[in-house]
């Protein structure tokens, strides 16, 4: 099946790449760079399990930042690549083609002020692993866990720079940990909902590493009004209001 060009968001004048055959990036990592907290002192910003880039792209509509991607994945990585020359953002987006365990060792330790990431959410074993080596790197943690993941990015940030990521309720606590472990104390978190009267499936949580305790609990973000119609938040987020 051929590549596909869309426009991300709704906005006409940013485009991206995608592969139908493989795993396409999806509201969860909209939701992300949308929370991420980005403030006058954000100079560089590193993603971690960049995919196609969906999380830079949208990044550069809040931000001058240098944003620098880490992907695994060669066919990803291209998508990536195509989709930044496409936007005409090679100055300000850099993508490396590499395993982000020890990635720092390449691209830098302690200078960046936000770490971003949308991770692989299973651990081997919790799902049936998708025979599509492709799908199944984005989805488990086949390369690199939720440990991995921390580690690098409490590695990469300075001290009081921000760590953003999107994951699953069910991992909830092994993140305080895991966090904590690293010294990126939690400060924000959000759950979302499908819509009001069901369960949450995704959480949004950012730290700071080193960080004096204190979390801040937000509004639930519900993705789906009951007719089945997108959220004024959603819609928001989506360029669509």
């Amino acid at each position: 099946m051929p590549l596909i060009c869309n426009e991300l968001l709704g906005r006409p004048l940013l485009k991206i790449y995608q592969d139908p055959d493989s795993f396409n990036f999806s509201l969860d990592s909209m939701l992300l760079a949308n929370f991420s907290t980005i403030t006058k002192r954000v100079k560089n910003i590193c993603d971690l399990c960049s995919g196609n880039a969906p999380i830079p792209l949208y990044l550069t509509l809040r931000t001058n930042a240098k944003i620098k991607g880490v992907e695994v994945l060669k066919s990803s990585y291209d998508l990536a690549i195509m989709s930044i020359n496409e936007n005409n953002l090679e100055n300000q987006i850099e993508i490396i083609n590499d395993n982000l365990i020890d990635i720092n060792k390449k691209i830098g330790k302690s200078c960046y002020d936000l770490v971003t990431c949308n991770p692989p959410y299973f651990k081997i074993g919790d799902n049936n692993i998708n025979p599509n080596d492709k799908k199944a790197i984005a989805r488990h943690e086949v390369l690199a866990n939720l440990d991995d993941i921390v580690k690098e990015a409490s590695i990469l940030l300075n001290s009081k720079g921000t760590f953003a990521m999107v994951h699953r309720p069910l991992r909830l606590i092994e993140i305080f940990d895991t966090f904590r472990k690293y010294k990126i104390e939690p400060k924000r978190l959000q759950f979302v909902y499908p819509k009001r009267n069901s369960e949450c499936n995704h959480i949004l949580i950012e730290g700071v590493k080193d960080g004096a305790p204190g979390l801040k609990i937000l509004e639930p973000l519900y993705v789906y009004e009951e007719d089945g119609k997108w959220s004024k938040e959603i819609l928001k987020i989506y360029n669509y209001e």
